[in-house]
């Protein structure tokens, strides 16, 4: 006898959403259910105002929840229905998602769901074991499914992108506004939130890389944080680039669905991504990118991709506090 409900799919997206990767962990997400119908909403009191002007991250965030969302409904029996942006007048509404017709999820789909409150980003170095180019090319396949397309980037791309990166995050650096908003989100040691970056899960110092990527300075004018690097590794790990062919909302819902269908796919190979998205926030830096770099497509995501024994704590809001 089938113990598959309906009810149970929505109670298990809910719980599989607020796991998702969001900007600054602000998770800027919030549900309404009526009935067996999810509504998947932009929290925008946690958009990044300065950062995030736009929202586009916001939304990126919110395609990863949605597509955990479509993962825990087929892992409960069901084909997940969803129609994304369905009303023009409620901006913030963002998807309506609900179980459809029964359905039994395959082998990849109980994969990836199993990966999804164990996936941990990564802020720090990687250490000296390499990605299988197997896994890599896999992973753009997966991107591909989602509609986007996942770049990996050979030795002198890695090199301007790194140089961007610094470049933009030298500029940021000088904004105070900037600085306020990503120390907004940094945790101090024994904080009880349960948003933004935990001290342990973001490096105290620079990781030393070769060539240098500039993360976020969560640890500005304070001493948190964790070490910078692995076993005195400075490989980048493989870098790439998340891509899609608009740049409308709707693209970037689909960004977020393949960033976190390719996230959980690695970890499930033991594989962690780190993201630099300072020059994304920078219209001629992004602008540079999408034509020298992406062949005219958006760029949305740059994220190393290598391997940690980091066990990063991860913090999320209660779904009662969502609904």
């Amino acid at each position: 006898m089938s113990t598959r409900t309906a009810k149970k799919a929505v109670e298990a997206a809910l719980e599989a959403a607020r796991w998702a990767p969001s900007v600054h962990n602000t998770q800027p997400w919030s549900f309404a259910v009526s009935g067996d119908e999810i509504s998947l909403r932009a929290d925008t009191e946690r958009k990044l105002r300065v950062g995030d002007a736009a929202g586009r991250e916001l939304v990126i965030s919110c395609g990863a929840a949605l597509f955990n969302m479509r993962t825990a409904i087929r892992c409960e029996g069901f084909e997940p229905v969803v129609r994304v942006l369905p009303d023009p007048d409620r901006p913030s509404l963002l998807a309506l998602v609900r179980p459809g017709a029964e359905a039994d999820a395959d082998e990849h789909t109980w994969v990836l769901g199993g990966e999804i409150e164990r996936r941990r980003t990564h802020r720090a170095g990687f250490t000296t074991l390499q990605v299988p180019a197997r896994l890599v090319d896999a992973l753009v396949r997966t991107a591909a499914e989602e509609g986007a397309r996942l770049l990996p980037v050979g030795p002198h791309a890695v090199a301007a992108l790194a140089a961007l990166t610094q470049a933009a995050q030298v500029v940021q650096s000088q904004d105070r506004r900037y600085n306020l908003e990503v120390v907004r989100w940094a945790r101090p040691p024994g904080s009880t939130r349960k948003d933004g970056v935990p001290a342990g899960a973001y490096p105290r110092d620079e990781p030393r890389t070769e060539p240098a990527f500039a993360q976020r300075d969560y640890a500005w004018r304070h001493e948190w944080g964790g070490p910078a690097d692995q076993s005195g590794s400075t490989s980048p790990g493989v870098v790439t680039l998340l891509t899609t062919p608009g740049d409308a909302r709707e693209d970037w819902l689909i960004a977020g669905q393949a960033l976190q269908r390719v996230l959980l796919q690695a970890s499930a190979h033991g594989v962690s991504a780190a993201f630099h998205t300072q020059a994304l926030e920078m219209y001629h830096l992004r602008e540079f990118l999408r034509h020298e770099l992406c062949a005219g497509a958006y760029p949305q995501m740059v994220m190393r991709l290598g391997i940690t024994f980091d066990d990063a704590e991860a913090v999320r809001r209660p779904v009662t506090d969502l609904l």
